[in-house]
């Protein structure tokens, strides 16, 4: 294990929209790839959840994905929201406490319960 910490040489930005309902949490097979880690690793510090829709009450999932299996790491509970001049979509923010380093080969994956659309975007930095 490394003593000294571990910095992004250069930054790093994922985004993808997902809308497809998939309600598994070990085998999601519409989960969408947010951000892949580079040749050398990828450190991942915040990952921000924006619906560009109508949203009911129901979760958003974000998982580890390996190349083959996939590790549920976060559930994000989704509030109800219909957005409006005055009123605006649901959001969230994830935080990796110490970073989310992703080992090269592996990928941040996000898929929510139920049909409605959400852009999620993970910032960082490849090492």
């Amino acid at each position: 294990m490394s003593t000294t910490p571990n910095y992004a040489a250069s930054p790093k930005i994922g985004s993808v929209n997902v809308s497809t309902a998939d309600a598994s949490l070990t085998a999601p097979t519409a989960a969408g790839t947010v951000v892949t880690a580079g040749a050398s690793g990828t450190r991942m510090d915040l990952a921000t959840i924006q619906a560009t829709g109508v949203t009911t009450s129901g979760l958003l999932r974000l998982f580890l994905h390996d190349g083959t299996n996939y590790r549920l790491i976060k559930e994000v509970e989704v509030r109800a929201a219909t957005p409006s001049s005055t009123q605006p979509a649901f959001n969230a923010s994830v935080t990796f406490d110490g970073g989310l380093n992703l080992p090269t080969g592996w990928s941040l994956r996000a898929a929510p319960s139920k049909s409605e659309p959400f852009t999620v975007t993970a910032f960082g930095g490849d090492l």
